[in-house]
Parts: C-alpha cells; structure tokens; sequence
C-alpha cells in the first residue's frame, strides 16, 4: 500500500515521532494506523518522542581509549538521579564503546549506526532506554582522537563523569603525568594548550577591555600599554594549559613541568556536563499556587 504524505502527518501527530520513523511504521504495517502506532510503542520511539521537547541537562562524560584511539562523549538526561543510575552508567560506557568500534562523524551518523555494528541501531537502543527510565536522554557531543605511536592518552573523570578529559602527550609514556594534567585541564578550565593557539579576535577583544580598564582606572596614557600586556600575562595564564600554574604543586608551571618530561601537550578535549545549556527554572512556589488556584 502507498503511504501518502497526509498518513505519515497523522501518526506523527498522534506520537510524536519523527517522519522517517513514521513512514516506516507505516510501512511495516501496510498502512494500518493503529497497527503503526503500535509499532511505534514497541519500539519505544512514541514514548521517547512525547519527551523529546523536555531539557536534559544532566548526565555523564565517558572516556574510552583503545591502541591509537580515544574517544570522549557526553550524554544528558534530565535529572542527576539519573546520572547516578547503574543502568544510565553502564549505557553511557557502551556508548563510548560503540563510538570507539564504529568511528561515525558525528552523533546523526552514530544514531543511526547498528549499535557495537550489529542488531538494533543505537537510536532505538536509546528510545527503548528511555520509555524504560521514564527521561528524555540524548548523546550530546563526542570526539574521537588518534594518536602517533609514541604518543600517550591520558585522561580523567572528576566527580564520576561531571567532567571528563582526554589528553594526548607527545613521545612519552609517563601515565602519571598524563593523568595529572588531565586532573589539572578539570580543575583549571583551560580553553588552549598554548599562546599562539588563541584565537586573534578573542586576543584583539580582550586588549581592548583592558585598555579601556586601565583608562578608567586613571592611568596615564603613556604607561597603559605596557600594563595592558602585563595583564595580558596574567589571561594567558588563565586560558592557556602550559601557562597554568600546576595544581599538585604551586612552585612550577605546566611548561616547567612537561619540559622536565621532555614532553609536550599534542591537543585535549574538556567537557563538562551540561554546559551551554539553558536549564529550566522551576518555581516550586509559583506551581503549588497555580494548582491552588484552579482548584
């Protein structure tokens, strides 16, 4: 049977699910509504749509490295008791796992890839976890990162995946050090490893701010420069890895440090969960006043 444009526009308003999932639905039933509908919810995907539109801000970083490979992602969902759920834990682990294994370009790709490359694809795995958690969950974000031989990952999860980070040091094989600096990229938030990597607008904005601090701060004018590029010193320290102060020991820098190793920071990667997005703000008051009211 065909399945015309207006079948496919019912059911998804009926489940909310996307149109290809619809169209397929509809397919497999030989254009029976109710019998697509139903398929829908056996594969959790009606469920996971009615939910799709709620913020999930919460979750988990994982961290996954194999030979020459390494990968980083982030997976939300709505609530922190989630994220502390061994059920969620363990998915977000697979999921790294399926990353590392399957190579996709990016998480549309991953979605749609057999999940661990055989069976259901990792979208519906991920429809099914979440008609089974009751909360919308989504891969945010991931990175996938290959290495020289010689070269070393290191990487760390802060407060069990509340913020992860991957690293790669160059022609060393000093995992203390590679574990250290990545405790010190969760604890610092640096954005560049070193100073020639910040990006040129981002430089020419923050002379200027300064400048302009300096200026009302009364300074004369013959003098701000110098102080402008003395504070400079101090935003480089800021936001960039080898500028940093060590954190395990105040007395060095993270340069000082990597130049003892004889080795140096090739690239890294930082998430932290959630960050970016707009979490909703409920008003616990505002709601039991609202419900007082209609009552």
């Amino acid at each position: 049977m065909a399945i015309s444009a207006s079948m496919v526009k019912e059911l998804r308003e009926r489940t909310g699910a996307g149109m290809m999932d619809c169209k397929k639905a509809l397919q497999e039933a030989d254009g029976d509504m109710e019998k697509a509908v139903d398929i829908l919810r056996e594969k959790g995907i009606a469920k996971a749509a009615k939910k799709s539109d709620r913020v999930a801000a919460e979750g988990l970083t994982a961290v996954e490295t194999q030979g020459n490979l390494g990968v980083i992602v982030e997976v939300n969902s709505e609530t922190d008791f989630v994220a502390k759920n061994e059920n969620f834990q363990s998915f977000v682990k697979e999921i790294s796992e399926h990353l590392l294994s399957q190579h996709p370009a990016n998480v549309e790709e991953a979605l749609g890839q057999a999940f661990k490359g055989e069976g259901a694809s990792l979208q519906e795995v991920l429809n099914e976890k979440i008609s089974t958690i009751g909360e919308n969950m989504n891969i945010r974000r991931f990175e996938i990162l290959e290495k020289a031989d010689s070269n070393l990952f290191g990487h760390y999860l802060h407060m069990g995946g509340r913020i992860g980070v991957l690293i790669e040091l160059a022609n060393t094989t000093n995992e203390e050090l590679a574990k250290d600096l990545a405790m010190q990229i969760a604890a610092a938030k640096p954005t560049y490893v070193k100073r020639d990597e910040v990006d040129a607008s981002e430089l020419d904005r923050e002379r200027e701010v300064l400048t302009a601090q300096a200026l009302n701060e009364g300074k004369p004018e013959n003098i701000v420069q110098k102080m402008v590029e003395g504070r400079l010193n101090k935003y480089y320290e800021e936001v960039c890895l080898v500028e940093q102060t060590f954190v395990k020991d105040s007395d060095k820098k993270v340069k000082d440090l990597l130049k003892a190793n004889n080795t140096d920071v090739v690239r890294f990667v930082r998430y932290e969960v959630g960050e970016g997005i707009e979490k909703k703000a409920d008003n616990f008051v505002e709601e039991v006043m609202a419900q007082t009211k209609k009552q």
